[in-house]
């Protein structure tokens, strides 16, 4: 990579975007040393915590290419994604988000890079034309992610496929698995969102971290916390940019 590359590479992130992401690995590095993951299922744990690290790396940078309009996160996003099913398939856990990132993230991500490249923004190409949901939409959704939440929640629950991750702790088990029905689900509307260029993308990622941290918190990951810290503050940052250039995409159309 010559210099100039390096140098417009540089310039492409702000100063805050560089601490944000820095910050966020230096966190999880932290944490990952005050809390230390156990061997699970006879998987070692310092190679849990690798994963962990490279799950945190790639989804912080998917997160500040998509704050940024940019089609290069759905890329990275197919790294995360094959992270995301080794470290679950290792854990025995959460079959429903292993299935939607499996069946629904993958393909998904290579339509969506296919689908932003066809719509970059007019005047700055390398940025991509971003929208916002209609009333009806919403609600669609809503009802979608509750009616998904219950029946996928109960036909998980019944698998009972048996994994070291919770103890032997039925209920809290029993919670992870409808939280994690809930996660898939607001994944896929999230994805969706995503994939159609709107902005309530953001809205669904603030939900899905949430639900997150919880199952994090219940599964004592905590290293994966830090990433979802990361999560919370980039979907503000991404929220507030994306609502300012719509409006002002808007204001060019009048």
């Amino acid at each position: 990579m010559d210099s100039k590359k390096k140098t417009d590479l540089r310039a492409y992130f702000t100063t805050y975007e560089k601490i944000w992401f820095f910050s966020i690995l230096a966190l999880s590095i932290v944490l990952g040393i005050l809390f230390p993951e156990e061997d699970v299922n006879g998987v070692n744990g310092v190679v849990i915590m690798g994963l962990y690290f490279l799950d945190t790396f790639l989804n912080i940078l998917c997160e500040l290419l998509i704050s940024k309009q940019s089609k290069w996160n759905f890329i990275v996003s197919v790294f995360v994604e094959i992270t995301e099913i080794v470290t679950l398939l290792l854990l025995a856990a959460r079959f429903a988000t292993m299935a939607t990132t499996l069946f629904f993230w993958l393909p998904v991500d290579i339509i969506s890079f296919i689908n932003w490249h066809r719509h970059p923004d007019r005047e700055e190409t390398e940025l991509t034309e971003v929208r916002t949901l209609t009333g009806w939409q919403e609600v669609a959704v809503i009802i979608f992610i509750v009616l998904w939440t219950v029946v996928v929640g109960y036909l998980t629950s019944e698998l009972n496929i048996a994994t070291d991750l919770f103890g032997g702790n039925k209920t809290v088990e029993t919670w992870v698995i409808y939280l994690d029905a809930c996660a898939s689900v607001v994944g896929i509307a999230n994805g969706l969102f995503i994939l159609f260029r709107y902005r309530e993308q953001w809205i669904a990622w603030y939900i899905s971290t949430f639900l997150e941290m919880a199952i994090n918190i219940l599964a004592g990951q905590y290293m994966l916390l830090a990433l979802k810290i990361g999560f919370l503050t980039n979907t503000t940052y991404g929220y507030i940019k994306w609502t300012k250039y719509i409006r002002e995409h808007a204001e060019k159309q009048q």
